[in-house]
């Protein structure tokens, strides 16, 4: 796939890798030699947007990087490594035209998940780094992330049953985007790694990019 899978839009919103924005989340429960949160990280102009639940299912409460540490997050990572989105270090990859995020991005100690009351809280950040990247396609990890993006981003959430394994890589017109749902590396089995791969390469092969009508700026 080479340069294909990595030509970025012409944008520039910022030239930052790790929370692009200066986002500053409400609160502090990581534990020891834990970072704050695993900000959003990669290329702040991406096309593509990979959205994951949180660090202590998907990495990062260590490196502050998403999908990283865990062996959730490295099989994500492993994707787009193949497919030349990510090179270099595990622990800080670069990224060309890929974003990668959390829908609750701060770190909770080992054993602790996120409440409702901290996902909503949370949400408003991720929806305005999501706004401001401004991809063209998203691809939430997860039960989790899936509902929330089918939720929030498109019309088609009540229309659809949160069958993971069904829903794994369709691609879903949303509100200015298109989403493509992909189960978590636990649960994958059979074909669903070469599906994930093929599907983004077949996205890449065609004029994936859309019209939108969404902010591109946080505020």
């Amino acid at each position: 796939m080479g340069s294909r899978a990595v030509r970025p839009s012409v944008r520039n919103v910022t030239d930052r890798t790790s929370n692009p924005f200066g986002l500053r989340p409400p609160f502090d429960r990581s534990g020891p030699n834990e970072r704050v949160a695993a900000f959003g990280y990669g290329d702040a102009n991406a096309d593509f947007h990979v959205i994951g639940d949180h660090p202590g299912v998907h990495g990062g409460k260590r490196t502050g990087v998403p999908f990283t540490e865990t062996d959730d997050g490295l099989a994500v990572q492993s994707v787009y490594r193949d497919l030349g989105f990510a090179t270099g270090p595990r622990d800080r990859p670069t990224l060309e035209n890929c974003y990668w995020s959390y829908v609750h991005m701060c770190s909770l100690p080992d054993g602790h998940e996120p409440t409702e009351a901290e996902y909503d809280e949370l949400e408003r950040y991720f929806d305005a780094e999501l706004r401001a990247i401004n991809a063209h396609v998203l691809l939430p990890v997860g039960e989790r992330a899936t509902d929330h993006v089918l939720r929030e981003y498109t019309t088609q959430r009540d229309r659809l049953d949160l069958d993971m394994e069904a829903l794994h890589t369709e691609e879903i017109r949303g509100r200015g985007f298109m989403v493509v749902p992909v189960r978590a590396p636990t649960e994958w089995g059979g074909d669903d790694r070469n599906r994930l791969v093929s599907t983004l390469e077949a996205i890449l092969e065609r004029d994936y990019r859309q019209t939108k009508g969404v902010a591109t700026t946080v505020g």
